[in-house]
């Protein structure tokens, strides 16, 4: 019997407040409205971005359904949707691709104006959400909301991808991967030979790793307080490794000493402030790049020395690698397909939906790289 055009009583992960588990509920999810899609949800990864609403690092309204890594299967569309159509295998985008916006026009912008990630309200384009549970509306997340068995997103944040893509691997092509990976060789645009630093050792900087190496780069230092993730940051092309609590002076001095004056290109992939310092510090005077990759923390500012600026070293930011997500992530998939890159080493561990709280304490102890729900 067909769901098009009806309500779907589903379960979902709900987040009624911060800095408590996640419930899972039963949720009410409305049909899509025009240009709208409704998704049937197969595996969904957890990301370190999911855990900073909880810990308020990210604001958001709640209750939220969150989650925005993802593949499923087209249940149903809106009116006007072309894209896509039942049965096709999707990734939701949570950087959409309107393909009107000034930023969509431009050449090298992938912050599509209708994201909303400046400013998460919850809701979708007409100001309503979809989800419902005790009676009660719950809001979206970045236009995504993938820890349920069904969600609703705008047809701007969804892709088809390749019907033989295994949905249980690429849906880490929906974030982790694709931020790491574009934000070595299409942000930082990585030169072969060159020397890199990379801060912060879990999925998405084990990512950047992967596209220095596959951009070529000759030295790859892996910096992170964490020494259990040294052995799979080499295997994935880490030259050596950096512990800075193992130093008693900055790690920017260590860096810079380490590499006759500092790096070429570095990465800050925590999302900490004083790592963002440390990072851009670590390049070489002249011509260093350093990128900004971790969600930085919502309420917080930066204070540095603008002689780092003055003196040649660039700085940047990029969300989602800088590719243009509709465009990008059906070629991504096609190469993953092609044996282009591996998504295997990435997934430590594989859970199901209903253990949703246990993939992320594994998370906050550092025991995990991706833990992929599975549905």
């Amino acid at each position: 019997m067909s769901t098009a055009g009806k309500v779907i009583r589903c379960k979902a992960a709900v987040l009624w407040e911060p800095k408590k588990p996640f419930s899972i509920e039963e949720v009410e999810v409305a049909p899509p409205k025009a240009l709208e899609v409704r998704i049937k949800i197969v595996s969904s990864g957890i990301c370190r971005s999911d855990d900073h609403v909880v810990t308020e690092s990210l604001k958001v309204p709640f209750p939220v359904i969150l989650g925005h890594e993802a593949a499923g299967i087209v249940e149903s569309i809106g009116e006007g949707v072309t894209s896509v159509k039942p049965g096709d295998k999707v990734i939701p985008l949570f950087t959409s691709q309107c393909r009107e916006c000034n930023v969509c026009k431009h050449p090298e912008g992938n912050f599509c104006l209708k994201s909303g990630l400046e400013a998460p309200n919850g809701v979708m384009q007409d100001g309503t959400t979809r989800f419902t549970c005790r009676g009660q509306a719950v809001h979206h997340f970045i236009g995504t909301s993938t820890f349920t068995e069904f969600t609703v997103v705008p047809e701007h944040s969804v892709a088809k991808i390749d019907a033989a893509a295994p949905l249980e691997k690429v849906c880490l092509i929906g974030c982790g991967f694709s931020t790491g990976y574009g934000s070595a060789i299409k942000v930082a645009k990585v030169t072969p030979g060159s020397t890199c630093a990379v801060f912060g050792l879990g999925g998405v900087g084990l990512s950047v790793i992967m596209g220095c190496r596959a951009a070529g780069a000759a030295r790859i230092i892996a910096v992170d307080i964490n020494k259990d993730k040294f052995a799979k940051a080499k295997e994935l092309g880490a030259t050596e490794c950096v512990n800075p609590q193992d130093f008693k002076k900055p790690i920017q001095e260590v860096l810079v000493e380490l590499t006759d004056g500092g790096v070429d290109f570095s990465f800050e992939v925590i999302g900490r402030l004083d790592t963002m310092e440390a990072a851009f510090a670590s390049c070489h005077v002249g011509y260093g790049v350093s990128v900004i990759v971790g969600v930085p923390p919502g309420t917080q500012q930066l204070s540095f020395d603008p002689m780092l600026l003055f003196s040649g070293r660039t700085w940047k930011g990029a969300v989602f690698g800088g590719w243009k997500s509709r465009d990008s992530v059906p070629k991504l998939v096609s190469d993953f397909m092609a044996k282009k890159f591996a998504l295997e080493p990435l997934i430590t561990h594989v859970l199901p939906f209903a253990q949703i709280n246990e993939g992320f304490d594994l998370l906050r102890a550092g025991k995990s790289i991706r833990t992929v729900l599975k549905f």
